[in-house]
């Protein structure tokens, strides 16, 4: 006869998320209808503003921390894995040689050059990282997607975002200004607009300042620097684990024993391991080489280059990958101490404003000499 304690139990932990996921899906919503109410503020800003509203109101329950804790980086990872559906390989290669260059040399360039202003300003390396990932890709997404890579902490991300948002409206008023004066045709403004602006919707207020034409190729553009956000991941995360494994190897150099391979175990005192390749190994594969994400932003990309979904499928692949990041951003937002980040976030203003100058001088330069 069966006896009801042999049942196995439902995994309490699951249960232990569903008030969280709850308020989550909650916070969603809100996000949504309010994004819909204007255009200055993304769906994704006003959704990490809402995180930090509830987390530091005081109802940011321990019964809430569980769900909302445990799927943040996951949502925030599905999400940049179904942003790939929104780039197509052949609008991109249409811009021709020349452009595609840019594209390139713009993201690396201000990619590093943001990385070595924060590292000067005094932002820790994820910081930085989350910075240059931001202001030189896709703003936002970009640090979602840079922040399952360097576990940076959630102070972090929030100066990130609030610097791109920052920046990128500023330049949806300074980047017309400037064409003014300089006197770009419809063509190399709309170029210069998709390389030097930060998120998606800000290069199409900024372009559509000088008609369709502009319009057309700023964002066509900016969806090819959207495209590095895999190379960079890529890079990214081999650089951490060869950091975690030369400050591991270190580690039990100091400790006096190097183990030569995972299989040999380390010495013991009192029946604790002291230093050991085994530990080793699996710190090392904790960060993996290419992120799945990553693998899977590129599988999206293909899937909508090889033109085998219908626009319908397209369009409900867009605002799931908005709700995914709306609810990841949510998430982040609840665990930041917003007074610790107002006393951050002086050298963050400082860095967004050095890259952004840096990334708007290098674009305007390599359009005025490549188009």
């Amino acid at each position: 006869m069966g006896d009801a304690s042999s049942t196995p139990p439902r995994d309490p932990r699951r249960r232990a998320w569903v008030p969280g996921l709850l308020v989550m899906a909650g916070g969603v919503a809100i996000t949504l209808f309010l994004a819909s109410l204007q255009t200055l503020l993304g769906a994704l800003v006003i959704a990490l503003l809402l995180g930090i509203l509830l987390g530091n109101s005081g109802l940011y329950t321990a019964s809430l921390r569980p769900g909302i804790g445990g799927g943040t980086k996951r949502l925030l990872r599905a999400g940049v894995v179904l942003l790939g559906l929104q780039l197509a390989l052949p609008d991109i290669l249409a811009l021709g040689p020349q452009v595609i260059l840019l594209i390139v040399a713009c993201v690396v360039l201000s990619f590093y050059g943001t990385l070595w202003l924060g590292r000067r300003f005094g932002l820790s390396r994820s910081g930085s990282l989350l910075m240059a990932a931001g202001f030189s890709i896709c703003g936002a997404s970009a640090v979602a997607g840079m922040q399952g890579i360097v576990e940076a902490d959630d102070d972090e991300v929030a100066s990130a975002v609030a610097m791109v948002t920052l920046y990128g409206s500023l330049m949806i008023i300074v980047l017309p200004l400037a064409n003014a004066a300089i006197g770009l045709d419809a063509t190399r403004f709309g170029v210069w607009s998709g390389l030097a602006v930060h998120e998606v919707a800000q290069v199409v207020a900024v372009a559509s300042t000088a008609g369709t034409v502009a319009l057309a190729s700023a964002t066509v553009v900016k969806l090819g620097r959207v495209l590095m956000l895999a190379p960079v991941a890529a890079i990214a995360s081999i650089g951490e684990r060869r950091r975690s494994s030369a400050g591991l190897h270190a580690a039990t150099t100091e400790a006096g024993t190097v183990w030569p391979n995972a299989s040999t175990p380390g010495p013991t005192t009192g029946g604790r391991m002291v230093a050991g390749s085994s530990d080793t190994g699996a710190a090392r594969r904790s960060t993996p080489v290419v992120p799945l994400f990553v693998v899977g932003f590129l599988a999206m990309v293909v899937l909508r280059s090889l033109g085998v979904l219908p626009q319908p499928a397209l369009d409900i692949g867009r605002t799931v990958t908005t709700i995914l990041l709306a609810a990841g951003m949510f998430g982040l937002g609840a665990g930041i101490d917003l007074r610790r980040l107002l006393r951050t976030g002086g050298r963050f203003a400082a860095v967004g404003a050095a890259a952004t100058t840096l990334l708007a001088g290098l674009s305007l330069l390599g359009v005025v000499v490549l188009t």
